[in-house]
């Protein structure tokens, strides 16, 4: 109906299907702007803030709190003083959820595995058929989802892959080699072995450190680099976190490190914190963390820095959140010449998920320029 705005249960990640709403941050007759926090919501990854996609007048609140509701899910309505309350009451009545088969957004079907050098890789492709694809590259320890506010929307304007590295996820525990370089050659593969000839590269952490190595080495496969919370642009890193999450054996060690990743820890699910342990109790794991973050990262130092050596480089961006505990946020200083830079009040080290609405802005501006 013209002039009634839906707020729904979004879908954060491939495989969320539900998710509980924990509190509203705002009242009925609140004025919405575009991008502020409306209420919070826990899934079975993580916690976050549904922020508003569109302004409008929030009429009424339909979701209650403590309530568990599917994806796409009717949870309010924003509609201007000029819609009555009988246009509002026939909207909610006729509201029908769509459902994952009507609009393609199955995300189990959208994970799939690819042999790499021996290697069983998982992936997502998600996003626009058209146009130079953007690759999303994971950090330490991390996987896929740690994008999972980011693939959808960026996909909204380019094809998108995101992928497990070798070791992490749901990949084979194997590394290809416990160096940066390594890494880069293994990723290159990948974008063969899926068909990506050139990509624009989003890399945290460890991830943007291989995406500059990449950029090095072979500068014809990489439209663009963006570096989320970078290793590679500094030589300090929190040892007590890299040697803890190689180490750590229980939920009682886990979940504090897990912790220092966010400016705000309440993100930090007890859900997140099993999934995570249950990757880390994987036969393997901890040798083979312990063998990379050793060799990238040992006595709180990176080994390699090729950010730096990118030189002139308009094709960077640079983002970053200031309360990052894990590299510190004055690394950004050290950007290449040319480098776009953003640096974010009220986000720790996982920049992308606390920020996500800026994260992504930055990013469609930045392939498209």
């Amino acid at each position: 109906m013209a002039g009634i705005t839906p707020i729904i249960m979004p879908k954060w990640g491939l495989s969320m299907k539900e998710g509980t709403v924990t509190a509203w941050l705002v009242e009925e007759g609140t004025t919405i702007s575009v991008g502020m926090p409306i209420l919070e919501v826990e899934t079975d990854k993580i916690a976050n803030a549904v922020e508003a996609p569109d302004p409008g007048l929030l009429r009424r609140k339909l979701a209650s709190v403590g309530e568990l509701l599917p994806v796409k899910a009717l949870l309010g309505v924003m509609a201007g003083d000029d819609i009555s309350e009988a246009d509002l009451d026939a909207y909610v009545a006729s509201y029908v959820m769509p459902s994952a088969d009507e609009d393609g957004d199955d995300g189990v079907a959208a994970y799939q595995f690819v042999e790499v050098n021996g290697i069983r890789t998982r992936y997502a492709r998600k996003g626009v058929a058209d146009g130079t694809p953007v690759l999303f590259i994971h950090g330490f320890g991390g996987d896929l989802d740690n994008w999972l506010f980011n693939i959808d929307a960026v996909g909204e304007k380019a094809p998108v892959v995101a992928l497990d590295l070798p070791g992490h996820g749901q990949s084979a525990i194997h590394l290809p080699g416990a160096s940066l370089a390594a890494m880069a050659v293994f990723v290159a593969d990948f974008m063969d072995a899926v068909g990506v000839e050139r990509a624009h590269l989003v890399g945290h952490s460890m991830g943007a450190a291989i995406a500059a190595k990449l950029a090095l080495t072979d500068a014809p496969r990489v439209a663009s680099l963006t570096l989320i919370g970078s290793a590679g642009l500094g030589s300090e890193i929190n040892a007590d976190y890299t040697d803890g999450f190689a180490s750590a054996p229980s939920r009682r060690e886990l979940k504090p490190l897990l912790e220092m990743l966010f400016a705000d820890a309440s993100l930090v699910s007890r859900q997140m914190v099993d999934d995570v342990l249950k990757y880390k109790r994987l036969d393997g794991v901890t040798e083979l963390l312990t063998e990379l973050g050793h060799a990238l990262f040992g006595g709180g130092r990176q080994s390699e820095q090729p950010a730096r050596e990118l030189g002139t480089a308009p094709q960077v961006l640079v983002i970053w959140g200031r309360d990052d505990r894990i590299i510190p946020a004055a690394h950004a200083s050290n950007a290449p010449q040319g480098a776009s830079v953003e640096v974010f009040d009220g986000a720790g080290h996982m920049v992308q998920m606390e920020r996500a609405s800026d994260v992504n802005r930055l990013i469609l501006g930045h392939i498209a320029g």
